[in-house]
């Protein structure tokens, strides 16, 4: 049985009426009869009493006709389901981001255009740092994530740079170091430092470790946040300095906590995009066309 017998014998019960009935589905009486004529072959069953004058459902054709409409909506809108997936216009895109990539405003803006483009397609955010939304990535159960680099990619991982930003330094707003416009990196070398909790090769933590061996010493790291928001407040705590990116100095103010820029050459944080090389998904491809879009109009 193939939809095109669906269609045929709906048409006819609903009007019963051939040539009306074939006018509907544009096609030739002659072509609709025969598919209505193969449709009760395939059923063995007559599903029209027909006449000169009138065409009349049989019982069979009262029953069948119970079951065949909803089937053929219920294959339409697969169909048209799978279009509009095959269009990137239905589907879920999980999308994984590091704590402070909230305060750059690039996730929000990231989201709510894609939310506009393309309103039927579900996002399912998740909070995640760097290093677990690389392999969520790897292993299928992220599809973008929102990373702070340089990290190591799992094979057939790529990134995307979407924004680059200065470091700034956190410290309590009665350390010494306050008092001055800006900072310089040998003032830092007996500072004790607080980074968040991740891996050594990846976001502040490299940061940190980049910044001493600028002027040749390593940083004293004596405690570690959750995230930059964990740094911030342990820093206005008294427990040490911090490197933060700009975008949280703009966004962050809490009590016994000041910013201060280094002096120098300034050091940047990276706000990258991870995604899959070979991706297959229209809907993730898509999110992935859009955020190259944004990077291409933030470095014109």
């Amino acid at each position: 049985m193939e939809l095109r017998h669906l269609r045929a014998f709906l048409a006819v019960a609903e009007t019963l009426h051939f040539s009306r009935a074939a006018e509907r589905l544009g096609i030739s009486p002659p072509a609709l009869t025969e598919q209505v004529q193969g449709l009760e072959v395939l059923l063995g069953v007559r599903l029209f009493r027909r006449t000169k004058r009138s065409v009349a459902l049989t019982d069979a054709g009262q029953l069948f006709l119970r079951d065949a409409g909803p089937a053929l909506e219920q294959v339409e809108r697969a169909e048209r389901t799978g279009r509009l997936a095959g269009r990137a216009e239905l589907g879920i895109v999980n999308v994984g981001f590091a704590a402070s990539a909230a305060f750059s405003g690039l996730l929000g803006a990231s989201v709510a255009a894609w939310r506009q483009a393309q309103p039927q397609v579900e996002l399912r955010l998740q909070e995640l740092e760097s290093i677990p939304q690389l392999e969520a990535l790897g292993e299928g159960r992220l599809d973008i994530g929102f990373i702070r680099p340089p990290p190591v990619l799992p094979d057939g991982v790529a990134t995307l740079v979407l924004l680059r930003e200065p470091l700034w330094l956190a410290l309590p707003q009665q350390h010494p170091l306050s008092a001055q416009t800006a900072i310089r990196v040998e003032e830092l070398a007996d500072e004790p430092f607080v980074t968040p909790d991740a891996e050594m090769s990846t976001g502040f933590y490299h940061h940190t470790l980049s910044l001493g061996r600028r002027a040749g010493f390593t940083p004293r790291l004596v405690h570690h946040g959750r995230d930059l928001v964990a740094v911030a407040a342990l820093v206005a705590l008294g427990i040490g300095v911090a490197l933060v990116p700009d975008s949280l100095r703009e966004s962050l103010r809490l009590p016994g906590l000041t910013y201060r820029p280094l002096a120098g050459e300034p050091l940047h944080a990276e706000l990258a995009a991870a995604f899959r090389r070979n991706e297959a998904a229209p809907a993730t491809r898509a999110f992935i066309r859009q955020l190259r879009r944004q990077a291409r109009s933030a470095a014109g």
